[in-house]
């Protein structure tokens, strides 16, 4: 852990039980499962640019916060509907002194003038893909990306968010896979961030209400 990751660690441990913000604290497990899981990312798609960047549900900040740390010329929007959680993500982005980055606190749908600004927008521990796709879909511009975190059964995901995809205007470009495996060989399981490229502009009656949305699947 270099030193912004330290203090990034001991903020989120020490502001944890007012925010409830994550259950993973042990040192080594946080730098595994947030940190480095986060910094796939960059090995998915080429960060180095000046590239802009919207987190959807970030939480905590993973992996958004922790990117903006090793790549600190991309320009984050973190969209969170947890009043609380923006909260510690204000007052994070302070202790930081982190520049170019923006918390919006409000669900993703609501966020209609945002349509279409950013190049890759991302996800982490959300929702299920086919909720998420639609949830996420409006963001990201046309040539653009949307690029969810997912665990072991991602392709069961993609499987099921097949009609969707093609709904809202994104096809998948390919799948990035990894293993995380901490530094004492700790096995979490495999990994894979799905990189969907948008290859047309997403229809303005989508994204529908999140009760819509969940009754009734693309």
């Amino acid at each position: 852990m270099n030193d912004l990751e330290k203090k990034y660690y001991d903020f989120l441990v020490s502001e944890n039980a007012k925010y409830n913000l994550t259950n993973i604290t042990d040192i080594d497990e946080a730098m595994c499962k947030h940190f480095c899981d986060s910094y796939m990312l960059g090995e998915a798609f080429d960060l180095n640019k000046d590239i802009s960047l919207c987190d959807v549900g970030s939480g905590a900040g993973f992996p958004s916060i922790a990117l903006k740390l090793k790549y600190p010329n991309i320009k984050v929007t973190i969209i969170e509907a947890m009043k609380k959680r923006c909260d510690f993500l204000e007052n994070l982005v302070k202790i930081l002194e982190l520049k170019d980055v923006t918390i919006i606190c409000d669900r993703a749908e609501n966020l209609k003038d945002l349509k279409e600004s950013f190049d890759i927008v991302t996800a982490r521990a959300v929702a299920s893909l086919p909720i998420l796709i639609e949830v996420c879909s409006q963001f990201a511009k046309v040539e653009g990306f949307f690029a969810p975190f997912k665990g072991s059964n991602y392709q069961e995901e993609i499987d099921l968010a097949h009609t969707a995809t093609k709904i809202l205007g994104y096809k998948l470009e390919g799948i990035y896979k990894y293993d995380l495996i901490d530094k004492n060989g700790n096995d979490y399981g495999s990994r894979a961030i799905i990189k969907y490229k948008k290859i047309k502009s997403t229809d303005n009656k989508y994204p529908r209400l999140y009760s819509q949305i969940k009754k009734k699947i693309l």
